[in-house]
């Protein structure tokens, strides 16, 4: 076909722009600390795709309009996430002005002993993940409310981050319910559940590990002392109405996941609710967000729409409470959606001018033998991720690179489908541009690279992967028998 490029890219030429935006993201970070996500990482995005662009067209013959269609099938994918990261942002206003999340950090810090915090926050999460098979809503709603009471409690940011994306992607990979684990099947055309059976001989053994971490930095936890949570219970007492009737809203959330009503309808419903009852239970927070001396009507109306879209800012007398409890609504999500754009522009360069299969092609070369091929499977995963910026994309693109080579090499589909889930769906959420990573920082106000270390079952999964291969426990040719 006529917009086919002349010729693949050279590896050598492919990396450059990869080389570019590692570069001019380390010191756009350095230079802004964690105001990088405001406008320099975005720049720094957009100028990769103009070398990765610039190299194709000259070098390649790689004609514009591939590039411009890839760019906009890129971005045409992520809609549905940019709309969905709108309604996050004003069921998160919602949640805290109505008193759900106060609510749910009143009693959690009565209910939840710290020494065993962090490991009780990432079996929640990992429930809740399961039932809802989205790792997105999971930390929208209860890792939201976690991150209170642990900071309540003391804990650091990043630890507690760290073990609410663990429980809340171990749920992700693992559930039926969840789009990257059917996608990681079909895309290799594994049966569903035989992927998510083969899944646990990974997946098991690291959650055991994340748990056991978890479990033993809870123990070696400094308590803060009952005065600190004291003091916060109180104080939310005399800002908020805290009432038992304010978990209706999560019930009914709950209800609506299980009943697998989409995201967008779910987060929707969700948010509207937790807005009527912001007008039941906190009139007197609306009226003082909107900061009129208009009739009570007027100003309920002004406030509830602030909380939706806007910045909210209490005054809690206490310096950590006041960070907790503002909020940015629809309008915090922004940067985020600006940052998604110019990685998804970015990511379709390289897919467009065929530079990311001129990469991944590299990691081929290593695939002789079982583990070989297991590790530049995962190599390949980790690199789409930092590449193309999406986890979709990147699960796509690794079924479709392997699958093949897999078939040929004689090994399961199944194989194919649990490698790819280990290296992408749990590392998207540790690339700082990555869309997953983006959100996660933003829905949980720490930045990505300070939660990450803290991330033990995103870090230890594809690990785990390469080392039952090493074993070989559970790895069988087509023609063997399970």
């Amino acid at each position: 076909m006529e917009d086919k490029p002349h010729k693949l890219p050279s590896p050598l030429l492919s990396v450059i722009p990869v080389i570019v935006l590692i570069i001019l993201l380390f010191v756009t970070i350095q230079t802004f600390g964690s105001d990088a996500l405001s406008g320099g990482s975005q720049v720094v995005l957009l100028t990769a795709t103009a070398v990765c662009t610039f190299i194709a067209l000259v070098f390649c013959r790689v004609k514009w309009k591939r590039i411009e269609q890839a760019i906009c099938n890129n971005i045409l994918g992520v809609s549905v996430a940019i709309i969905i990261l709108l309604l996050i942002g004003a069921l998160a206003g919602s949640w805290m002005i109505s008193g759900i999340v106060p609510t749910l950090i009143y009693y959690g810090m009565k209910i939840l002993h710290p020494d065993f915090f962090l490991v009780s926050c990432c079996i929640i999460c990992a429930i809740v993940s399961v039932m809802t098979g989205s790792s997105w809503t999971t930390i929208a709603t209860i890792g939201i409310a976690l991150m209170g009471i642990g900071e309540a409690q003391g804990f650091s940011a990043g630890w507690i981050a760290g073990a609410i994306i663990s429980g809340a992607y171990f749920g992700d990979k693992v559930s039926p319910l969840s789009d990257t684990t059917v996608l990681a099947s079909s895309v290799t055309g594994t049966p569903l559940f035989t992927h998510i059976r083969y899944l646990m001989h990974t997946t098991i053994p690291s959650i055991i590990i994340t748990l056991v971490i978890f479990t033993i930095a809870g123990f070696l936890y400094t308590p803060v002392g009952s005065e600190q949570i004291d003091t916060f219970s109180t104080l939310l007492q005399e800002r908020f109405n805290i009432s038992l009737w304010l978990l209706l809203v999560p019930l009914v959330t709950g209800i609506l996941i299980a009943k697998k009503v989409p995201s967008l309808i779910t987060l929707f419903i969700s948010a509207a609710l937790a807005g009527l009852f912001a007008l039941i239970f906190q009139p007197h927070l609306l009226q003082e967000i909107a900061g009129t001396t208009e009739t009570i009507a007027q100003a309920n109306f002004k406030g509830l729409l602030i909380t939706f879209y806007g910045n909210t800012q209490l005054e809690m007398n206490n310096t950590a409470l006041n960070d907790l409890v503002s909020t940015h609504g629809m309008s915090g999500m922004m940067d985020t959606i600006w940052l998604i754009l110019c990685a998804m522009c970015f990511g379709g360069a390289m897919t467009g001018s065929g530079m990311l299969q001129s990469i991944t092609s590299l990691f081929i070369r290593f695939m002789k033998r079982r583990v070989g091929m297991i590790a530049s499977t995962v190599c390949s995963g980790l690199l789409l991720n930092i590449c193309t910026a999406d986890q979709y994309i990147s699960i796509i693109l690794t079924g479709n690179m392997f699958k093949d080579v897999y078939r040929e090499t004689g090994y399961e589909s199944r194989l194919l489908s649990r490698t790819t889930e280990d290296s992408v769906t749990v590392t998207s959420v540790l690339v700082p541009w990555n869309t997953c990573g983006m959100t996660q920082a933003t829905i949980l106000g720490v930045a990505t690279l300070t939660y990450l270390p803290y991330c033990f079952f995103n870090l230890i999964s594809p690990l785990m992967s390469i080392i039952i291969a090493i074993t070989g426990y559970k790895i069988y040719r087509t023609h063997e028998k399970d």
